[in-house]
């Protein structure tokens, strides 16, 4: 876990486990969980979410359950509305894992349930944001930033 992110550090709540594993509190989950590299990430970036870009944490909930094709799959982190629709599905890898094609076609996969119009990918290193634009052959535009929380409502 010694990759550095390139987000703002925060403070994580650690406990050792009697089988020596490392569980992290999940504030939006409310409970520990296996303090994963990919849960790192997440950890890491739902903070930057709230914290740097207004994301209110009611708003927000990790290891969403959906059904796709009769399988259920589980999205890492799904940002709604006031009116708990979803706005955006967030992607994460660990920090070792390169962002290739396969992490978007993953969220995609996903997105043709929630239908979301922001799709966010995120090892911690690189972070990657696309919004809906039917104009564009995939169907999506890719963001020079990751939008504060109040442009993922506009129109």
């Amino acid at each position: 876990m010694n990759h550095p992110l390139t987000l703002p550090p925060i403070p994580l709540q650690l406990r050792r486990c009697a089988d020596g594993t490392v569980r992290v509190f999940d504030p939006l989950r409310r409970r520990w969980v296996a303090f994963t590299p990919e849960e790192r990430v997440r950890q890491h970036f739902v903070a930057f979410l709230a914290g740097v870009l207004g994301y209110p944490a009611g708003r927000m909930a990790n290891e969403v359950a959906l059904n796709h094709n009769g399988r259920l799959r589980r999205c890492d982190t799904v940002v709604y509305d006031s009116a708990a629709r979803p706005v955006a599905i967030v992607e994460y890898k660990a920090p070792s894992v390169s962002i290739t094609g396969r992490a978007f076609d993953q969220i995609l996969r996903y997105n043709m349930v929630l239908g979301t119009r922001w799709i966010i990918v995120s090892n911690g290193v690189d972070h990657y944001c696309c919004k809906a634009d039917p104009t564009e052959p995939t169907g999506y535009r890719f963001q020079t930033h990751i939008p504060p929380y109040s442009e993922l409502l506009e129109p």
